[in-house]
């Protein structure tokens, strides 16, 4: 049974594509209030865990529990209830071309609250004044910068004032300065909504000055967790290679598939030299 302070909690999940398996026995909990970064190289999972947790996709085995509710067995009405309580900031922005900056952020107010006009305008401009682009209401997406275009997409993310926010890689392509306030932004709403961030990035910096707590997941499995500074001070090869950056470590390049020889047919020429 999860804690009180825990919102949501995977346990034992399992997932794969026909033979392949993604994740293995992933055990990870999200506790209220807390920001928590899911990090990992390319390919690793990462994302699969934000759409097992919104419903995306479905576990092998295993539970994903949220406030008490078990995503893997809800119908599409459950799924719409729960989802109701969380906001997601795609990868990059998923913003609708044909909206106005103001129109992408009422979007899920119009969609999920029966509100008067002129209460939705006031939700809309705050919403948009927390990420600091009140004043870009009636642009277009195509008139804004990519930064830009990411905050708004935020904007709408906590329209509705979720209790999980969940971010799929927030600082991809972003500036420095843009990165910075990114960050400050992803800290400060989790505190003003008073909900549970989850953080994918590959981003080690920023991530680490912001999350409360770490799970670095590697070939399927929760390689380690702890808190940004426990995994400073760690001495596992994997996790080093990541945080330090090291071209060279446990972690693979390249996806496993045929040997190089057998793939070019150079075993087959060795042979046709051999006398």
């Amino acid at each position: 049974m999860p804690s009180p302070d825990t919102l949501l909690e995977l346990r034992d999940v399992d997932f794969g594509y026909a033979e392949r398996l993604v994740l293995s026995g992933l055990n990870m909990r999200f506790r209220r209030g807390q920001v928590v970064a899911v990090m990992g190289g390319s390919g690793c999972g990462k994302t699969t865990v934000l759409r097992l947790i919104g419903g995306l996709v479905k576990a092998r085995s295993g539970t994903i529990d949220f406030d008490g509710r078990d995503i893997g067995t809800l119908d599409r009405k459950g799924l719409y209830e729960v989802r109701r309580r969380m906001g997601m900031l795609f990868q990059f922005g998923a913003l609708f071309t044909d909206l106005s900056v103001f129109e992408n952020v009422a979007f899920p107010l119009r969609e999920h609250a029966d509100l008067p006009e002129p209460v939705l305008r006031d939700l809309v401009l705050m919403k948009l004044n927390a990420v600091g682009l009140r004043g870009a209401r009636d642009l277009l997406p195509s008139e804004i910068s990519g930064g830009m275009a990411r905050r708004v997409a935020l904007a709408r993310a906590i329209a509705l004032d979720p209790q999980v926010m969940m971010y799929d890689e927030p600082f991809a392509g972003l500036d420095p300065i843009s990165l910075g306030i990114t960050a400050n932004l992803i800290r400060t709403l989790n505190a003003a909504l008073g909900a549970t961030t989850i953080l994918v990035t590959h981003d080690v910096p920023e991530s680490f000055a912001i999350a409360d707590y770490v799970y670095f997941i590697a070939n399927g499995h929760i390689a380690a967790e702890g808190t940004p500074d426990e995994l400073r001070q760690t001495s596992d090869p994997a996790i080093r290679q990541f945080i330090d950056g090291a071209p060279d470590g446990p972690f693979r390049f390249h996806y496993p598939g045929a040997a190089l020889a057998d793939d070019f047919g150079l075993a087959a020429s060795a042979d046709r030299r051999l006398p």
